[in-house]
C-alpha cells in the first residue's frame, strides 16, 4: 500500500486513481469481481457472527447472501466479513466474559476497513450487545438483522419452547425422567437454527436494536427459518445504502430519549433482566450513565403488556401475528419519546401512522388495562446491594416482604456439591445465597443464578423460593431471584460477609433487599470469595478493567468519557 492518506478508511478507497484504488480493486477482481463492479458504491460491510460453535447463528449465512442481494440491488458493493463469535451455552465460563473483546472486534473491523457501513448480524444473547457497542464506537452507519428465533417443537403433544428445559432439567435430576424420554426429549427440544423461541435475552436485545432504530420495525420475531426472515435481511441490505446516503450514524441513534423508550419496551415484553446491563454498557458507549434510581422510575411507570412465554402463555409467534414490537411501542405511546428514528429514517411517530394494529389481544395487553401497571423488572437497593440488584417479578411472592434465613453457596462448586444433600440444612423458608460469581469472581457474571431447589424440597412439591446472587439468570428462566447484586462479593460487597442463618428481607414493594445484621458486625466478619489473581492476557485485561453492573460490566476504557491515564475498572 501507499503511504498517502492512512486515515482513509471509507469506500472511496476503491474508486482511487491512484495505487490504494489500484490495489483494492485488484484483490476483488481476483476473487471474480469485475472492473465495474469494483466501483459500486457505497461500499458496505456485513459483519457476521456466523459460527459453527454458535447454533443460535447458524442460519446466518443464508441472511448474509440475502442482505448481499439487497446492497446489491440499491447499487452499493457488499463485502462480507466475520468477528469471533460467542455462544451461551458454548462459552465457558459464559458468554460475558468475552462480550466486550467481540465488541472491540467488531469496532476494530469496522473501523478500519475501507466500508462506507455495516449491517450487522447476530443473534445470540451477547452477540447483540457486542455487536451494538462496537459499531456505535466505531460510529459508522450501520442496520442490524438478527437471526431470528427458532422454530416451536413439539413434546408430549404440547408445543414445546426452550424455557420447558428448566422444568424438564429438574424432573430428570428427581429421576422423574427415564433415560429414553431424555434421550427423545434431546432430539425434540431444538428443531431449527435460530435464537431462543421466548421472550430470553436474544430476542429482548432483539427487541432493543428494533427499539433504537438500528433494526428494521417489526424484524425480531420471524422465525430463523422463516422466507420472510430473508425478506427482512434484503430489506436491511437496501435500508443500509440509504442510511449511508442520510449520513445517520449510531450515536444519532442512541442520543435522546431513545435508551429510556428501550428500557420501557424491555419492561412492557416482560424481557430479559440481562438487557439492564447491555443498555447500560450501551449507554457508556456515549458517556451516558443510567443510574438505579432513574431506572426503577421508568420501571415504576412503564406497564407490563406481554402475556408471552416465559412469563406468559403465548409464543413469540402469537406477538408476531399481532404486530411484534412496534405494536408495544404503539400501545406505550404516551410513554415514549416517538421522535425517535426506527432504521428506516423515519421517527417512530411516522412509523406508526401507517400502521395499524389488532386492539383486542390476549398477547398483548393495553396499556389501560395492563397485565401489571409497573414493569416485569424491579430494581432494587438496600444494605445487600447498595449499588443495585435486579428482580424480575413472577409466580407467588409478587407483592409480598419476604424474611429468610440464609443458606449460603460459595461458588458453582460449592452450591453443585451441597445443594442435593439430605444434610443440607434448609427449608423452604429459605434463602439460597450463592455468590463469588459476579463479573470479576467467576470471571465473566455466568448465568448460574437460577439456584436449583435443593432436591429434598422439590420432592416435596417446593417449586419457588427466595435466591440471591451476584450472577445474572438465563432469559429464559423464572423464580424469585435477586440477581446483579452489586457490588459483587468478590470486590468486597455486602454479600460477602452473609453468613448461614442470617436473616435476609427482600420487600418487593419497597424494591430493597437487606440483611437484618447490624452494620459494624457484618462487616467485622472476613470477606469470603476472594477471586485468583489475574496474572497474564485477556483474563489480566478483563480482571483489571472490567466494570460493575451499575455500569453494564463494560471495560473502562472504552467508555465514551474514559479519560486516559485513570482506571476504573477493579485491580
Amino acid at each position: 500500500m501507499s503511504q498517502r492518506e492512512l486515515s482513509q478508511g471509507g469506500g472511496a478507497l476503491f474508486a482511487d486513481d491512484g495505487p490504494d484504488g489500484f490495489l483494492h480493486r485488484v484483490f476483488q477482481r481476483g476473487r471474480g469481481l469485475s472492473h465495474d463492479e469494483t466501483l459500486r458504491s457505497p461500499v458496505v460491510g456485513i459483519c457476521t457472527s456466523w459460527s459453527e460453535l454458535n447454533p443460535c447463528n447458524a442460519g446466518l449465512r443464508e441472511v448474509a447472501a440475502a442482505v448481499k442481494l439487497g446492497i446489491t440491488r440499491a447499487g452499493g458493493l457488499p463485502l462480507e466479513f466475520p468477528t469471533i463469535s460467542i455462544s451461551e451455552p458454548y462459552t465457558r465460563p459464559t458468554s460475558m466474559y468475552l462480550r466486550n473483546l467481540m465488541s472491540m472486534d467488531v469496532e476494530e473491523a469496522i473501523a478500519t476497513a475501507p466500508i462506507d457501513g455495516v449491517v450487522l448480524l447476530g443473534g445470540c444473547d451477547k452477540t447483540v450487545p457486542a455487536q451494538l457497542m462496537g459499531a456505535i464506537s466505531a460510529d459508522k452507519p450501520c442496520v442490524m438483522v438478527t437471526a431470528g428465533p427458532r422454530e416451536v417443537s413439539c413434546w408430549r403433544n404440547y408445543p414445546l419452547t426452550i424455557d420447558d428445559v428448566w422444568t424438564h432439567i429438574d424432573e430428570r435430576r428427581l429421576g422423574r425422567i427415564c433415560d429414553d424420554e431424555w434421550n427423545a426429549l434431546e432430539g425434540a427440544l431444538n428443531s431449527s437454527v435460530g435464537t431462543c423461541n421466548v421472550l430470553g435475552t436474544a430476542i429482548t436485545m432483539a427487541a432493543v436494536a428494533e427499539v433504537l432504530g438500528f433494526a428494521l420495525p417489526g424484524s425480531s420475531l420471524p422465525s430463523a427459518p422463516s422466507a420472510e426472515r430473508l425478506q427482512i435481511a434484503e430489506r436491511a441490505g437496501e435500508q443500509i445504502v440509504a442510511t449511508i446516503g442520510q449520513g445517520t450514524r449510531p450515536t444519532q441513534l442512541v442520543a435522546g430519549r431513545a435508551l429510556e423508550n428501550a428500557f420501557r419496551v424491555v419492561c412492557a415484553l416482560g424481557g430479559s433482566a440481562n438487557a439492564v446491563v447491555h443498555l447500560q454498557a450501551i449507554a457508556g458507549r456515549v458517556g451516558i450513565t443510567i443510574d438505579t434510581e432513574t431506572l426503577r422510575q421508568w420501571a415504576n411507570s412503564t406497564p407490563t403488556l406481554a402475556r408471552v412465554r416465559p412469563l406468559g402463555p403465548h409464543l413469540l409467534s402469537d406477538l408476531d401475528a399481532v404486530g411484534g414490537v412496534p405494536a408495544v411501542v404503539d400501545k406505550l405511546r404516551e410513554s415514549l419519546d416517538l421522535a425517535q428514528l426506527t432504521a428506516t429514517g423515519q421517527t417512530w411517530h411516522n412509523y406508526l401512522e401507517g400502521c395499524e394494529f389488532q386492539r383486542d389481544s390476549d398477547v398483548l395487553a393495553s396499556a389501560e388495562c395492563p397485565v401489571s401497571k409497573t414493569g416485569a423488572l424491579r430494581i432494587l437497593d438496600g444494605n445487600l446491594a447498595p449499588g443495585g440488584a435486579l428482580l424480575k417479578v413472577s409466580g407467588e411472592f409478587d407483592g409480598q416482604v419476604l424474611r429468610r434465613r440464609a443458606v449460603v453457596f460459595d461458588g458453582v462448586e460449592d452450591l453443585n456439591r451441597r445443594i442435593d444433600s439430605e444434610d443440607l440444612d434448609v427449608d423452604e423458608d429459605c434463602a439460597l445465597v450463592l455468590r463469588g460469581v459476579g463479573v470479576i469472581g467467576a470471571p465473566g457474571m455466568p448465568e448460574v443464578g437460577h439456584i436449583p431447589i435443593p432436591a429434598k424440597l422439590a420432592r416435596c412439591g417446593v417449586t419457588d423460593m427466595l435466591r440471591i446472587t451476584d450472577a445474572r439468570m438465563s432469559g429464559t428462566a423464572t423464580g424469585c431471584v435477586v440477581l446483579h447484586v452489586t457490588p459483587e462479593s468478590s470486590v468486597g460487597g455486602p454479600l460477602a460477609y452473609v453468613r448461614d442463618g442470617d436473616l435476609i428481607e427482600l420487600d418487593i414493594p419497597r424494591q430493597s433487599v437487606n440483611v437484618l445484621v447490624d452494620g459494624r458486625t457484618l462487616f467485622e466478619r472476613a470477606a469470603q470469595t476472594s477471586p485468583a489473581p489475574a496474572r497474564r492476557g485477556y483474563r489480566w485485561l478483563y480482571a483489571t478493567h472490567t466494570l460493575q453492573p451499575d455500569q453494564g460490566c463494560d471495560f473502562d476504557f472504552l467508555r465514551h468519557d474514559f479519560v486516559p491515564g485513570t482506571t476504573k475498572g477493579i485491580q
